[in-house]
């Protein structure tokens, strides 16, 4: 058996701790949740489902709570027939194309909540599943890893306000969970009124793809050719992507690991919503050659080509085979550290790692769904964060829901308690 350490509240506000065992077989045993008698049998319509992050998404809910009704939307009826198969009665596939409005209505029929798990979503030039789930009047909620996409998915706020329709942006794993584990750390140190927030950092891993397939090919691929956006004391600052590299502790079961600087989501969104005036993401991937790998095409690829989604596919298509024989060697661990430097300085961090990152992202994505369900959304477009997105009093549920399978879920410690090898200033004290 494993532990994961999760920061409850208790009460007056002040964090405390829990471990909680998690198993380490094969598939992760989720607890039930049983929801409110009036959502308990909702309609919701994964498209992308025949996909790895979809497939895992469909199965996580149906693990949670086996009397929602999950429609598998996807183009390809075979691979669609194979997750209802696994899913059993309670599921049926829907043929849907996300580029067609006509096939897009239809699917969204009867549907109380869509989940969007059709990526990558780099370089998409607009919003075309949430505009639909707006006009049709069906809660939202996506797995969004890209900028320029979540701030368009923004400017959809009047229109869903207008249709009292929920909606999440960014909601999967990292960016998602990883938000979330942000606005807690913020929040426990605003609550103790020692110092103020100063520096947010988010580090994220996978071993090889993770599990997750050509998807994840694809989004690093198109993120390489985008400049990263990154706050250094207030001010907006852009870098070469795949540079400043950190050799970052995940702690137990992952180590140290090279990360090196993405554009992602949720560096702006926290920066203005939780108000650091620092912050930065990086990502790593194992083995070593593959980081050399990325950093190499930053240098000899023009950026055109890798936001060129045709081009990137035909790369994806290329690495694909390679990738999956040498995931069976590196496994497909996944692990995020998100660190907060104070201005009493102190800091403090989460960890949460896990041993597969598609079955990990689908019960991320299946707890922000029930979160939606629950009614811890309110009408609107919402970054994970935002209050009006997952209410404050709901995190810790959604955490915990998040979390199952995880083998390392520590939340609000000092970095020498996780991290591998603290260094010991003197006396039995550490740094």
């Amino acid at each position: 058996m494993a532990s994961f350490c999760l920061q409850l509240n208790a009460g007056n506000g002040i964090p405390r701790n829990l471990t909680i065992a998690s198993a380490k077989d094969s598939a992760t045993n989720i607890e039930r949740v049983e929801l409110p008698e009036k959502v308990k049998t909702s309609r919701i319509l994964i498209l992308g489902g025949t996909g790895r992050v979809g497939g895992s998404t469909a199965l996580a809910l149906n693990k949670f709570c086996p009397h929602l009704r999950i429609l598998v939307g996807g183009r390809n009826r075979e691979k669609g027939a194979a997750v209802v198969t696994k899913l059993g009665n309670n599921s049926e596939f829907v043929e849907v194309d996300i580029n067609d409005s006509l096939s897009l209505d239809n699917a969204l029929k009867g549907v109380d909540l869509v989940v969007h798990t059709a990526g990558p979503f780099q370089q998409s030039d607009k919003c075309a599943v949430l505009e639909a789930a707006i006009q049709n009047k069906v809660a939202y909620l996506d797995v969004c890893d890209d900028s320029s996409t979540a701030q368009r998915a923004k400017s959809y706020m009047n229109r869903a306000l207008d249709a009292n329709i929920p909606a999440i942006t960014t909601g999967g794993i990292y960016p998602g969970v990883s938000n979330i584990m942000a606005a807690e750390l913020v929040r426990a140190v605003k609550s103790e009124g020692k110092g103020e927030p100063e520096r947010l950092r988010f580090y994220y891993y996978t071993a090889g793809s993770g599990g997750a397939g050509p998807t994840i090919l694809s989004t690093s691929f198109l993120l390489l050719g985008e400049e990263v956006v990154a706050y250094n004391k207030g001010e907006k600052i852009k870098l070469k992507p795949y540079s400043g590299m950190l050799n970052i502790d995940f702690g137990r079961g992952i180590g140290k690991r090279d990360v090196f600087l993405l554009n992602l989501p949720e560096v702006r969104s926290t920066h203005e919503i939780l108000g650091v005036p620092t912050v930065s993401a990086r990502f790593g991937t194992a083995p070593f050659f593959w980081n050399w790998g990325m950093v190499a095409m930053t240098y000899l690829l023009p950026a055109e080509t890798l936001r060129d989604r045709s081009k990137v596919q035909q790369l994806v298509d290329l690495f694909d085979p390679l990738v999956r024989k040498v995931d069976a060697i590196a496994g497909e661990k996944v692990s995020m550290r998100v660190d907060l430097d104070c201005s009493d300085g102190k800091s403090r961090i989460g960890i949460f790692s896990h041993r597969k990152l598609s079955e990990s992202v689908g019960i991320s994505t299946a707890a922000f769904a029930l979160a939606i369900l629950e009614g811890s959304t309110k009408p609107g477009v919402w970054f994970p964060e935002e209050p009006e997105g997952i209410a404050v009093e709901a995190r810790e549920v959604l955490l915990s829901r998040a979390a199952q399978g995880t083998y390392n879920f520590i939340m609000n410690k000092a970095p020498w308690m996780v991290e591998t090898n603290p260094k010991e200033i003197a006396f039995g004290i550490y740094n």
